[in-house]
């Protein structure tokens, strides 16, 4: 893996080996259904030189090298700088894919070797109701595994509705308190101006009073004056 891809690169290198493991587990589980592990019967000339059963391992191998891959360029999204709530989940998702496909490897490859085990100890035993069985519980995981991925992608979405509403609240937070400081700021002028038109009154009294008392003073003298 280039040290120099992107993230965005590293993404659609995981999601283009999650479609090829997909497919080929698709092929794995149905040649782990149908191989016949009988080929110790008969003579030597009859035996194929590649059998189906050197098919599987063949094709397990190759799974098995796609998956240490695919958990290879998860580990360097991981790495990646994380820039949001989103690529943080698309992460995790990637990881619980890379999960499940592991598991259902493990899963169908250990039912094989049960399997060929078992027809080594009774090879005269026929196998056919054991492999529609394998094949129902197939059909099982898948529809159980579409569930889980559903599942877990409506938990995503609402996760990342909850952090857009909490990230909605901080900002009307904020702006409240921003509001509240003002209000804040206006009551403490308001008595600073209270005080001040309270003495501009008292100036506009004391200056009426003042013109009141000189008026009758002179208007008294005017008078004393006239009689005298």
């Amino acid at each position: 893996i280039a040290t120099a891809m992107t993230y965005e690169d590293l993404r659609k290198q995981a999601r283009q080996l999650e479609c090829e493991i997909d497919l080929k587990l698709v092929a794995f589980n149905k040649l782990a259904a149908g191989v016949k592990t009988s080929h110790t019967h008969g003579s030597s000339d009859t035996v194929p030189l590649l059998s189906e059963e050197d098919t599987f391992d063949t094709m397990a191998m190759e799974i098995q090298q796609l998956l240490n891959k695919l958990s290879q360029v998860n580990e360097r999204m991981s790495e990646q700088p994380v820039s949001g709530v989103a690529m943080m989940h698309t992460i995790q998702r990637h990881r619980d894919i890379a999960a499940d496909l592991q598991r259902d490897f493990h899963k169908t490859n250990s039912q094989f070797v049960s399997r060929r085990e078992r027809e080594e100890l009774f090879k005269n035993v026929r196998t056919d109701s054991f492999r529609t069985e394998g094949v129902n519980r197939r059909d099982m995981y898948l529809k159980e595994n579409t569930h889980i991925q559903n599942s877990d992608q409506l938990v995503n979405e609402q996760i990342a509705i909850a952090m857009e509403t909490k990230d909605h609240l901080l900002n009307q937070r904020q702006t409240f308190k921003r509001m509240q400081t003002r209000f804040n700021d206006i009551s403490h002028r308001f008595p600073v101006i209270n005080s001040l038109v309270q003495r501009i009154n008292l100036r506009k009294r004391r200056d009426a009073i003042i013109l009141g008392s000189v008026i009758g003073i002179c208007t008294f003298l005017l008078l004393m004056y006239a009689f005298h």
